[in-house]
């Protein structure tokens, strides 16, 4: 007689060994198509979960976890469903989406989802998107099926939103500003769904989560390096792809490491702990009774900033909102005391095709107040001279100490001076809003995404045309 447990298992080993064989065999069949891809298609391991439901296959960016027969149903609809499913959980992995978060609090009205839930939701749709988007430009005859219409029309949307890349983040706030209804979101979910997320939280030992990151940040370089130096008919085969990987390759600029570059070395009052010796203090104690050898020092040396220009192009060209985040953020670097000094001489000075405004900033409190009533003004035509000019004059009279440079925030859409100023000057951008053609060679360059200039709290800026 058979017994039921023992045929049940046998059955569900069988299923499992053909599972193992329809993954293997999709891994392959994306290598030799995507050679590039090697390291990041053998990083992940298999595993069967037979509770797993809902979109049965996933990953947490260590091993691809599916259920047996979820995945040999999907692989009888097509192989290519399959491999497009392997191809998007490593672009997840790849793209840092599992230790990814929402860059910023999305204000939404829905009764049916808290506020957490909902921006989870819009975030993980967002991530779908910006993969399936990928795998829809790779025209790969392994992956390759023709975008349906929705899809066609939501790629549109977000070109005509100013996207030229398309990663997770763009698309998020993207969505977001769409304020998409909730039946038209959970038709886009079901468009772009392919996997489950809910691996990406699953708890994991410790150190893993560290381990994970640092495996795909190196398959993600090695990528990059193997397909710029790939033939030039993969590398147009692959643009999109590789414009991703460059993105997410891009270091992140520190813009507080940035201004460092502005400060000057000075003595403050105040003890410096650094430089005290307990060794000897408590030997002179020891020794003399109530003498200590060595006291702390009263005085300490810290690189602040002290004089300072922040120019502001107000032109039309320029994104208000853009311009007050820029804002907020320097203000918020600058309003840490280990920035400052106790007194300060920071000109705000905005200017379109002539100077507009020049504030005056000399204490924290000045630029508290300054942020909380901050109007833009301008919008005319872009010259960078007149800035420089001014600030040339502001020098010859006297009103700065010890001048050490000048942040100019634009789009860079101007006329530029010809001659290089006695002190440091950055030009500061927006990916993917800019434009650094005619930007001079003695002037820095500082590129940022949107979301460096992400606020949780942005202040009560208005815009004045």
């Amino acid at each position: 007689m058979i017994d039921p447990a023992r045929e049940r298992q046998l059955t569900e080993l069988n299923l499992v060994e053909l599972c193992v064989r329809i993954l293997r065999r999709s891994r392959n069949e994306l290598y030799f198509n995507m050679r590039f891809l090697d390291l990041s298609l053998s990083s992940l391991g298999f595993e069967a979960d037979w509770g797993l439901s809902g979109y049965g296959i996933g990953t947490d960016g260590f091993l691809i976890y599916y259920q047996p027969e979820y995945l040999t149903k999907l692989f009888q609809k097509g192989r290519v469903l399959v491999n497009r499913a392997y191809l998007h959980m490593v672009f997840h992995c790849l793209f840092g989406h599992l230790d990814s978060r929402p860059p910023r609090t999305v204000r939404m009205d829905s009764h049916d989802l808290q506020p957490d839930d909902e921006e989870d939701a819009l975030w993980h749709l967002a991530c779908d998107i910006a993969m399936e988007s990928i795998i829809d430009t790779l025209y790969q005859k392994c992956t390759y099926i023709h975008p349906s219409a929705q899809r066609r029309e939501m790629y549109l949307r977000l070109k005509n939103k100013g996207i030229k890349v398309f990663t997770a983040g763009s698309i998020y706030r993207a969505l977001a500003d769409m304020n998409l209804p909730e039946r038209h979101k959970d038709s886009l979910i079901a468009a772009f769904t392919v996997d489950n997320h809910s691996f990406w939280k699953k708890e994991q030992p410790p150190g893993a989560a560290m381990e994970r990151q640092n495996r795909w940040k190196d398959n993600r370089e090695k990528m990059q390096t193997a397909m710029e130096t790939g033939s030039k008919e993969e590398s147009d085969a692959n643009e999109s792809l590789l414009e991703q990987v460059q993105v997410e390759n891009r270091e992140r600029y520190d813009y507080k490491k940035f201004l460092r570059r502005f400060s000057v070395l000075k003595e403050e009052i105040q003890i410096d702990t650094d430089s005290f010796d307990y060794g000897f203090y408590a030997y002179g104690l020891e020794l003399y009774g109530n003498m200590p050898l060595l006291e702390p020092l009263e005085t300490k040396e810290i690189r602040r900033v002290e004089d300072f220009v922040i120019a502001i192009d107000t032109s039309m060209s320029c994104s208000g909102d853009l311009v007050k985040r820029f804002l907020e953020e320097t203000y918020a670097i600058l309003a840490q005391s280990e920035t400052y000094f106790r007194k300060i001489n920071i000109h705000i000075i905005q200017c379109d095709d002539k100077i507009q405004e020049d504030t005056v900033i000399t204490s924290q409190e000045e630029m508290k107040d300054y942020m909380d009533g901050f109007v833009i003004r301008g919008h005319g035509g872009t010259d960078f001279r007149p800035v420089f000019e001014h600030v040339r004059e502001l020098t010859n009279a006297s009103r700065f100490t010890r001048l050490r440079g000048l942040i100019y925030f634009t789009d860079g859409k101007g006329i530029y001076p010809i001659e290089s100023p006695p002190y440091d000057t950055a030009f500061v951008f927006i990916k993917d809003n800019y434009s650094d053609v005619s930007v001079p060679a003695w002037a820095m360059k500082v590129i940022l995404l949107p979301e460096d200039l992400q606020m949780e709290e942005p202040g009560g800026i208005t815009d004045e045309h």
